[in-house]
Formats: C-alpha cells, sequence, structure tokens
C-alpha cells in the first residue's frame, strides 16, 4: 500500500511539476526514477552529478552566490566544481537571473557569473523583462535536479528546500529546450 501511495505521489508530483515548464500533458515523459532531495540532501547529490557529469552541465539559477569570507560553504564547493568540470573537459552553461537595479541577487549573479566565465563556463544572463526564478541542473542530458534552492548559504546550509532528481533522458531533453529557450529570449544563442 505504501509502495503504490509512493508511486502516485511520484507522478502527481512530476506531472505538476513539468506542467509549469509548459509541457504538453497530454504527453507522457518516461521516467527511469525519481528521488525526492529535500534540504543539505540537495547539496551531496548536486555535487555528485557535478563530479560524475561526462559531458555536460546545464544550470538555470535564480541566485548564485560565491562567499569569500567562507570559503568551503557548499555554494562556493559548487561553483568551485563547476570550474573543475569545464577544466577536466565538461561543457558547462549557467543562466542567471539578473535586474535592471543593481540588487543583492543581480550583484551576486554577476560576480558569480564573471567567476565562472573567466574559467571557461558559458554564462547568459536573463533578459532584464523576466524574472528567472528555475532552479534547474541538468548534468549529461540525462538527469535533472529541479525544484526550490538557490546556491546560497542559506539555501544551502539552513533552509528548508524541495526538489526531485529525475533520471530520464527525456525529462533532461524538455528541460535543455526550455534552457534553450531562455537563453534565446536573453539575445544570447
Amino acid at each position: 500500500m505504501m509502495s503504490l501511495m509512493k508511486k502516485m505521489f511520484r507522478s502527481l508530483f512530476l506531472l505538476v511539476l513539468l506542467s509549469t515548464l509548459h509541457v504538453p500533458l497530454s504527453r507522457g515523459l518516461p521516467v527511469e526514477d525519481l528521488k525526492v532531495v529535500t534540504d543539505g540532501d540537495y547539496f551531496q547529490t548536486a555535487m555528485k552529478m557535478i563530479q560524475e557529469s561526462k559531458s555536460s552541465i546545464h544550470i538555470i539559477m535564480f541566485e548564485m552566490g560565491y562567499y569569500d569570507d567562507r570559503t568551503s560553504t557548499p555554494p562556493n564547493l559548487l561553483i568551485k566544481e563547476l570550474m573543475a568540470a569545464r577544466k577536466r573537459g565538461v561543457k558547462v552553461e549557467v543562466i542567471l537571473d539578473v535586474r535592471e537595479k543593481e540588487d543583492r541577487t543581480t550583484k551576486r549573479n554577476r560576480r558569480t557569473g564573471k567567476m565562472l566565465s573567466d574559467s571557461g563556463v558559458e554564462v547568459t544572463y536573463d533578459s532584464l523583462s523576466k524574472t528567472t526564478h528555475a532552479k534547474v541542473l541538468i548534468a549529461d542530458g540525462q538527469k535533472s535536479l529541479l525544484g526550490s534552492t538557490n546556491w546560497t548559504y542559506p539555501a544551502l546550509s539552513s533552509n528548508h528546500e524541495a526538489c526531485v532528481l529525475i533520471r530520464s533522458r527525456e525529462v533532461a531533453k524538455e528541460l535543455i529546450d526550455y534552457f534553450n529557450r531562455v537563453r534565446a529570449e536573453s539575445g544570447k544563442k
């Protein structure tokens, strides 16, 4: 009974999540595995995905911050791991949110984006006419991690956050298509 409820919850959660990405509901996508990732488990899951990536990483992130005064914190370690992935030949592409006024998120994202860009990561800033609030990590066109977690110190160390890790080439393809649409809206192809 519990296993059936768990499967129903997974299916419902995925359906609701994908409907927010404008995936037609009339077309189901096969999923090999789905795992709920909460709170501190996000860091370990994201780190493993980045470390194990062989060919590509796509990230859309509302807020990504590097902290000079907290060098070994989760967001710093994830950012460093992205740079290491790029250095070992993985194509790493990141979209970050920015706004017209220089608020905290915009300043943090521009600073982090410059660090990533200087290390060879392809960084795109979203269109000023839209807020890019998505938090998506796709590795090798196979695994997708999406939910509420920003790459900030509070989000990765003390917040309650809920995400899902989905193993499915079809879901990853839909999310990469979404990534490309957001990037195209920014004026960069």
